[in-house]
């Protein structure tokens, strides 16, 4: 435990500025995210709290942060709806906590390996994309929400689109001059130059342009008023004032809706999408952590099992780790949980204590910090490093990031699966065996592993072997074959006299000594292939 208190204790001059940096990102999402799924505003809040305070503290991962997911508006949205009862739907998600937590004992977690690195990577730059379209409205004062502004649902795909052309013809002048000149600031607070300066290290990017926009509005309400930026363009935060009020505002779960079968199966819903998400998120993070840290995917199921199970009891929403915080908690020099951790604490104390001050932060600001995130999570060079790995690679990463774009996260994940999955394939489908010719004398090399998919390929080779020659079948290095590559290779044996062709197998009878049984045929062995 000391080893422990002492590493938190050496990075905590970084942990403490992100988390600052991660509470204003996740303030305004919080309220977004409650708004778009029909439910209370501050379950929002709750639910990041929860995420920060319990899951970043049982979590083992050191960096990701979790909240309210923007990813399940749609399905709260309609579990509550078909419910009829926002307590009924606080009774799913406890349970959807428990299926979770079990999914966790029974190691699920190892569902997270399978996704591709170059679908990961094009889910990062899809969700950067997405920032960068829906945060642009924000940054020039069009729009005044933020619901699900980590989300990009179909149905909204077209109006974020349209939204994000129009906030190019609906500019308000203080907005804007708040975003571009808090960009310029976290540009050159990240630039060599700055990082020369310790003292100027210690104080992050973030916050001095969140204390920018603060400070510019309040002088151009004084003293230029057109400049200025409207309330309704500002943090919304319910000023609760007591401790009394803040517990006055938790709800709990009807447990008289505990017989009706729709509880349950909104619960499975739940748990499944939910854990999915987290899956994706802390692969993600991992792939962003310069430490290269690897998360115990099945401690992580079990922390948001846990979070979800006291969300549910307390009045909040649905949590998952979330990319799009973990990342501004990396970019803001976040090392470990501790960030995540005080993230939450500051959403409590926010809520009961200076809830006055932080709606005098402009949105414009936040979105500022969003678009730098949004670029860093899809840069240009990103592309290019994917187009030099070659096709193999650069296919499935762009057909992930535009899947995302025009459907929504998880179907694009499956898209971009499915079109990994096809180039694993027909990678395997090329380097299952080998065909090589000298003369009349040919040499059909089996390649460790080949199965039914090669069935094609194999007949083709097969195929193309002429009458009155030499083949040798070499399975010696070959660790699995499927059962109609045996049969394919049988029937053969047997054709082949009749064209002439004499065939000689190799290794086939240590490693499958069955082929020349089935095939009624005796298999010559020869020590080497020397004379093909």
């Amino acid at each position: 435990m000391k080893t422990n208190v002492s590493y938190y204790l050496k990075y905590l001059r970084n942990d403490v500025p992100a988390s600052v940096v991660v509470f204003l990102v996740a303030l305004p999402l919080c309220l977004g995210v409650a708004l778009a799924s029909g439910a209370p505003l501050f379950s929002g809040v709750i639910a990041g709290m929860v995420g920060g305070i319990v899951v970043a503290w049982f979590s083992g991962s050191h960096l990701s942060v979790s909240g309210p997911a923007a990813g399940l508006t749609v399905i709260v949205y309609n579990a509550i709806e078909t419910l009829g009862d926002f307590k009924a739907f606080l009774l799913s998600l406890a349970i959807a906590g428990v299926i979770q937590m079990s999914l966790g004992f029974l190691r699920a977690g190892l569902i997270g390996a399978f996704f591709p690195g170059a679908v990961i990577k094009g889910m990062l730059a899809a969700i950067g994309m997405i920032l960068i379209i829906k945060q642009t409205p924000h940054a020039t004062g069009y729009d005044a929400g933020y619901a699900a502004d980590e989300s990009y649902m179909p149905d909204t795909a077209g109006a974020s689109f349209l939204e994000f052309t129009q906030s190019l013809n609906g500019i308000s002048p203080g907005a804007t001059l708040v975003a571009a000149v808090a960009l310029l600031i976290l540009i050159g607070w990240d630039s060599g130059f700055i990082k020369r300066f310790s003292i100027l290290k210690m104080v992050p990017g973030p916050l001095l342009a969140v204390v920018w926009g603060v400070l510019f509005n309040n002088w151009a309400l004084a003293y230029a008023p057109e400049w200025s930026i409207a309330e309704k363009y500002l943090v919304s935060l319910p000023e609760l004032g007591s401790t009394s009020n803040f517990v006055a505002q938790l709800r709990m779960p009807d447990f008289s809706y505990i017989e009706n079968p729709k509880i349950y199966s909104v619960a499975l819903t739940l748990a499944i999408i939910a854990s999915l998400e987290t899956l994706l998120s802390i692969e993600a993070v991992d792939k962003l952590d310069p430490h290269k840290r690897i998360s115990p995917t099945n401690r992580e199921l079990k922390a948001q099992g846990l979070g979800n199970l006291i969300s549910g009891l307390i009045g909040g929403l649905p949590i998952t780790a979330v990319i799009v915080r973990s990342s501004a908690n990396i970019n803001a020099g976040g090392q470990t949980r501790i960030s995540g951790f005080l993230h939450g604490v500051l959403l409590m104390v926010s809520v009961l204590f200076f809830a006055r001050y932080l709606n005098m932060i402009p949105l414009s600001c936040l979105a500022a910090i969003l678009l730098q995130t949004g670029y860093k999570l899809a840069k240009p060079a990103m592309f290019f490093e994917f187009y030099k790995k070659g096709p193999n690679q650069f296919i499935p990463f762009t057909i992930t990031v535009f899947a995302i774009l025009f459907t929504d996260l998880l179907e694009g994940i499956a898209i971009g699966m499915a079109c990994g999955i096809f180039f694993v394939l027909r990678a395997n489908f090329h380097v299952a065996m080998s065909l090589t010719q000298h003369g009349p004398h040919y040499l059909l090399r089996l390649h460790k592993d080949v199965s039914f998919l090669n069935k094609a390929l194999l007949r083709n080779h097969l195929s193309n072997i002429p009458d009155d020659s030499e083949l040798i079948i070499d399975g010696g290095k070959t660790l699995f074959i499927d059962h109609d590559i045996l049969e394919t290779i049988a029937d053969f044996l047997l054709a082949a006299p009749d064209r002439n062709i004499s065939v000689e197998l190799q290794g086939f009878d240590l490693a499958f000594p069955a082929l020349g049984y089935e095939a009624g045929f005796s298999p010559r062995l020869a020590a080497s292939a020397s004379h093909a």
